[in-house]
């Protein structure tokens, strides 16, 4: 199936130019990340409270080119709102034990400072994101919902005959997902450069976008039903599915554990020449500025910090009282647990249970 437009990757360059020259590109690139957050963050409001129950492309909290590309695909209306709910729940599973817990806000933006902040945490916000679009536009056409897309019917009637099996069934057609995912999220930033001294904000965030992309079909499988008499399997049909997308969110965590630390374009010139040939991988997670500890709160920053949140005493991991606490201790309170128990079925006819009673132990970050 061809898709309604070709996606041509941006060609590398070397800039050019006077340090005043660079200078002013700078401050034009700063300008065009600001739109792009602004597009970013009014998407993740589809997540907020009331605004599923509007369901209209003029209702929800898009941009005017998101909202101009919702109009146009409104039957994509669900799908958009199931990937903003797929990204958020997942990146909340994924750091749930972690200093970070990716905690989102009432209101646009859900994530607050984070989406600006260009760290790694924002890495992980931009890949989880698009991909949670991919995932969930993909499911949309191979369920048949929609009419410009459907199984992907490229891998129909191939296969290998010597080895008993051919294409079939529905493969996900990840091909317009990635499409419609890129057109919705991605402003087009020329000249995009894998140099390590070459980001900006803009392109930093362009680059993690498309690395979650990638890491729905990095994660795909192929699945086969055997035919034959009496379950010989003499032929296997086989097609290929996406992963579940908590499979999807580990494989991007780990991504996140190995990212990359990048340049700015702005501050190119600190770096020696020799870097400037470094390269990263398509599928790496970038970024340009070192996290915070998150350890105390930061309004300004919009950082919650962790006091007051559950650790486990006896955990050496991140969700460790020692960890997550930050070394400032923890408080120990007992909590009491009422719940019915040893129920039992008496003729005729209800339901006799005893309350049974527990205490335990919870402990919360001083």
């Amino acid at each position: 199936m061809k898709l309604p437009e070709e996606y041509a990757e941006p060609a590398g360059c070397e800039p050019q130019g006077s340090g005043e020259l660079e200078c002013v590109l700078s401050e034009l690139f700063l300008i065009l990340n600001k739109v792009l957050l602004i597009s970013v963050d009014r998407w993740l409001g589809v997540t907020s409270p009331g605004v599923v129950e509007k369901l209209g492309c003029s209702n929800l909290p898009l941009s005017p080119r998101q909202r101009e590309l919702c109009s146009r695909k409104s039957v994509l209306l669900p799908g958009i709102q199931e990937g903003a709910r797929l990204g958020v729940a997942e990146c909340q599973r994924q750091f749930r034990h972690e200093r970070w817990n990716c905690s989102t806000n009432q209101q646009v933006p859900v994530f607050g400072h984070e989406l600006t902040s260009g760290t790694k945490e924002t890495a992980f916000i931009y890949a989880v994101m698009a991909a949670g679009l991919v995932h969930a536009v993909t499911r949309s056409c191979s369920q048949g919902n929609m009419t410009e897309c459907g199984c992907d019917a490229g891998l129909r009637g191939g296969g290998s005959a010597a080895e008993g099996w051919h294409w079939g069934g529905c493969s996900d057609h990840i091909q317009y997902g990635t499409w419609f995912s890129r057109k919705f999220m991605d402003h087009t930033v020329k000249n995009m450069s894998t140099s390590r001294s070459s980001y900006t904000p803009s392109t930093m965030n362009q680059h993690n976008s498309e690395a979650g992309r990638q890491a729905i079909n990095r994660t795909m499988s192929t699945d086969c039903r055997c035919h034959g008499v009496s379950g010989s399997c003499a032929v296997k049909t086989c097609w290929r599915t996406m992963a579940p997308f908590e499979r999807v969110g580990t494989y991007l965590k780990d991504r996140y554990e190995h990212s990359v630390q990048v340049t700015e374009r702005s501050k190119r010139k600190t770096k020696r020449k020799d870097q400037r040939r470094l390269h990263v991988d398509k599928h790496q997670l970038i970024f340009l500025n070192k996290s915070p500890n998150y350890c105390l709160e930061d309004r300004r920053r919009g950082i919650a910090g962790t006091r007051g949140r559950r650790c486990n005493r006896t955990s050496t991991g991140p969700d460790g009282c020692n960890l997550l606490c930050c070394g400032r201790g923890y408080n120990t309170h007992v909590v009491r647990h009422v719940q019915r128990c040893e129920c039992k079925f008496v003729w005729c006819c209800y339901v006799h249970c005893r309350r049974c009673e527990s205490m335990n132990d919870m402990h919360t970050c001083k």
